[in-house]
């Protein structure tokens, strides 16, 4: 399976790589902080190499054994998954869960740094995701002038064109989920073209596209009487030229006033290589501001602005980086859940996002996407996603076999796309 490859694979790739960074910054850790910096860089390479040998070799997954806040949530998961195999004997890398064990494995890079002061705040995958952010530079200009131009007359809009002007940022966001660094084993994967130009070529790939649903969402709560405050909630995904897209995406609904507040949901931990932390979100916005292009900066000094008046607000949750899928959530973190449950529109980017949605399980294609979400319905929630791993619920009948006819691997090549929404409480 494209799980097995992974494990086999890719996620030895990504060690060596993380690895391969420690080394090149032994001279920076030095100036730094001294003998005691080249003394911590030592021991997390060394803490790494054992989990690369373990992944490698197959060993059971071993409890975590620092201090930080989640590992006791860790733990307990851990001994969930022995308890599914009835003392035959223990969870190991090859033996276990995908999600799980990919999980963990980011999780115990976070640990090798967090343990070994005083480069505990490192992030390793921060190169890559600025590499990703300034290789994708011309887009970024494309989208943010496109953008500056729209907001000119968005005043005039009526409200087709509204909506059309909606559903083409909703598919920059779509496909600029393609720039994904775990998938690419933290190779090159920037935006290089303006992302508007092709948009109408790439609506075939949109295999589930409810983006009418989504505007009758929105358009009927910002008519609504009843609503004081439409709340948009958006959880991130990849930083670099994604959360550009996202960006867009969140000022056009706050501009065109289908939105008045949005919550960004980041990773409290360096993850999935690429995936956008507290630092990323920051980094990017002040990037945007002091770059040389007038729309770019235009775009970064608004940006700073809704944050300071509190119309954008960025959130982190341990939860988003525990292995548990997103049915669990009310009982392992109902502050989160009750949060969530403010919202009137849940946007759930990318590929690992889907899976815990759907619990990350086999399903047969025309499983309606309702089910597949087991209970989880905080509110209202669209998930845009190109299909990088081979689970994907409510096609039609038909639909994913006759694609799987043409393009086997189609499933985990990030061609293809959804938008794909569920309202049902």
């Amino acid at each position: 399976s494209f799980a097995y490859f992974t494990v086999k694979d890719r996620l030895p790739q990504i060690l060596t790589k993380v690895i391969d960074t420690l080394h090149r910054h032994k001279n920076e850790f030095f100036e730094e902080h001294g003998e005691k910096g080249v003394e911590a860089e030592k021991r997390a390479i060394s803490f790494l190499s054992k989990l690369r040998n373990e992944l490698q070799t197959d060993k059971p997954v071993i409890p975590l054994e620092d201090e930080l806040p989640d590992a006791a949530l860790w733990n307990q998961y851990l001994d969930y998954q022995r308890s599914l195999l009835n003392g035959n004997g223990e969870p190991s890398w090859f033996q276990s869960p995908w999600l799980f064990v990919e999980c963990y494995m980011y999780r115990r890079i976070h640990a090798a740094l967090a343990q070994n002061p005083p480069i505990g705040s490192f992030d390793v995958f921060k190169e890559g995701k600025a590499q990703n952010f300034f290789e994708s530079q011309e887009a970024i200009i494309a989208l943010c002038t496109y953008f500056q131009e729209l907001l000119k007359n968005i005043k005039d809009l009526d409200e087709k064109q509204l909506q059309g002007e909606l559903f083409k940022l909703l598919q920059v966001s779509l496909w600029g989920n393609k720039c994904d660094l775990s998938f690419s084993a933290g190779e090159k994967s920037s935006q290089k073209s303006s992302p508007l130009q092709c948009l109408e070529d790439m609506i075939p790939y949109i295999i589930v596209n409810d983006m009418e649903k989504l505007w009758s969402l929105l358009i009927n709560a910002k008519k609504g009487i009843q609503i004081s405050t439409v709340r948009v909630d958006i959880i991130l995904d990849n930083a670099g030229f994604e959360l550009v897209s996202d960006l867009v995406l969140t000022d056009f609904l706050l501009s065109s006033k289908l939105a008045d507040e949005v919550h960004f949901h980041g990773k409290s931990i360096p993850w999935y290589v690429s995936d956008t932390t507290k630092n990323d979100f920051n980094w990017t916005i002040k990037q945007l501001q002091s770059a040389n292009h007038m729309w770019m900066s235009r775009c970064g000094i608004n940006w700073e602005g809704n944050l300071k008046k509190g119309i954008w607000v960025y959130q982190d949750h341990m939860f988003w980086t525990l292995p548990h899928i997103y049915s669990s959530m009310a009982e392992v973190a109902p502050d989160l859940y009750a949060d969530l449950q403010k919202s009137n529109l849940l946007l759930f980017k990318g590929d690992l996002n889907y899976r815990k949605l759907t619990g990350d399980r086999k399903w047969e294609y025309t499983v309606p996407f309702h089910q597949a979400l087991n209970k989880f319905h905080p509110a209202p929630l669209c998930s845009l996603r190109t299909l990088k791993s081979d689970t994907q619920v409510g096609l039609k009948p038909g639909q994913g076999e006759q694609i799987q006819a043409s393009e086997p691997e189609w499933m985990i090549s990030g061609k293809y796309g959804i938008v794909q929404f569920d309202a049902t409480p």
